[in-house]
């Protein structure tokens, strides 16, 4: 099994784009690493909802790992959530995600309704010993239609120490007592697109897991607070909360509109649906289009946060 350091940061998890004919864009999925690592993330992240995960084949899960870590090349870690509903299948798909470059497996509550949260955490705690990879675990009771307590995911960490990480997903008024003290011995990242992101880090997480079309803006909101300037961190977060509110109502808003804020910043020129695809509205495109303009496009290139989002956040 691969050891790592303790992880914090902001780790974004990366869209999932189609070429015109359907099939996975590779060039796309690389331009999102270069731009994410040139905005300066932590980590990188695959294969959760943003991604898609339940609407690719196995076969391309594992290219997205596979293209995902020959594109990041090791400069920072890679995470690869795991979709398969059986433990053997999880087991068998981290052990080859771990070959194709990952370095971290996520898993979440197996998507199997009517399943005891006792049988739900013995199915996790199994992949976990046995996997061959660090694992997390990924509880999201707004999104998924299976979840556990935060008092089970806190056993579940104590028993299986394979268990470095947790994305706890709710307000964070709600998490605060379980980041606090799963942070003593596990890492505790907050998810729901940031909108909570300063919050999230007072209450004891150290890290976020969000979609990247704000990766700029949440990579520096990040860099304030650790520096102290706290306030400044704040005022970022203010600025680009908007966004992050249109995002989050949904996650088929995200999906629909995300995606294509996403391209727009990064200079991708169409999306390409990969039937069925979520609906998007003229003026939900107009609004896509204001938030590109006030945000600014993401570089390719290591640079400072850039004027469009210290003009907007007053950072100047």
């Amino acid at each position: 099994m691969s050891t790592l350091p303790r992880q914090s940061g902001v780790h974004p998890i990366l869209y999932a784009y189609y070429t015109a004919d359907g099939r996975l864009d590779r060039a796309a999925l690389e331009r999102q690493v270069d731009v994410c690592l040139a905005a300066g993330c932590q980590g990188i992240a695959v294969l959760g909802l943003v991604t898609e995960v339940f609407r690719l084949s196995t076969a391309e899960r594992l290219d997205i790992v596979e293209w995902a870590a020959a594109r990041i090349a090791g400069r920072v870690p890679l995470m690869a959530t795991v979709a398969e509903v059986s433990v053997h299948g999880q087991l068998d798909f981290i052990a080859e995600a771990k070959v194709r470059g990952a370095d971290w497996a996520v898993l979440q509550p197996p998507p199997v309704k009517g399943v005891a949260e006792a049988e739900i955490l013995r199915f996790l705690g199994e992949v976990a010993d046995r996997a061959v990879l660090p694992v997390g675990i990924q509880n999201n009771p707004l999104n998924m239609e299976v979840s556990v307590s935060s008092a089970a995911l806190l056993a579940l960490h104590r028993r299986h120490p394979n268990i470095r990480l947790m994305k706890a997903e709710g307000p964070a008024v709600s998490v605060a007592d379980f980041a606090q003290e799963a942070a003593k011995t596990c890492d505790v990242f907050a998810g729901h697109g940031g909108i909570e992101w300063p919050t999230a880090l007072r209450s004891g997480c150290q890290g976020l897991i969000p979609a990247p079309e704000l990766i700029d803006a949440q990579v520096a909101v990040f860099r304030l607070w650790q520096a102290g300037e706290t306030e400044r961190a704040e005022a970022l977060h203010r600025a680009v909360l908007p966004v992050i509110v249109f995002m989050s109502r949904s996650l088929p808003l995200l999906l629909a509109y995300g995606k294509r804020l996403m391209a727009l910043r990064m200079g991708l020129e169409a999306v390409h649906p990969r039937l069925p695809e979520p609906a998007v509205t003229a003026f939900g495109m107009a609004e896509i289009a204001r938030f590109a303009a006030l945000l600014g496009p993401l570089s390719v290139r290591p640079a400072p946060l850039s004027p469009a989002l210290r003009r907007l956040a007053h950072l100047d």
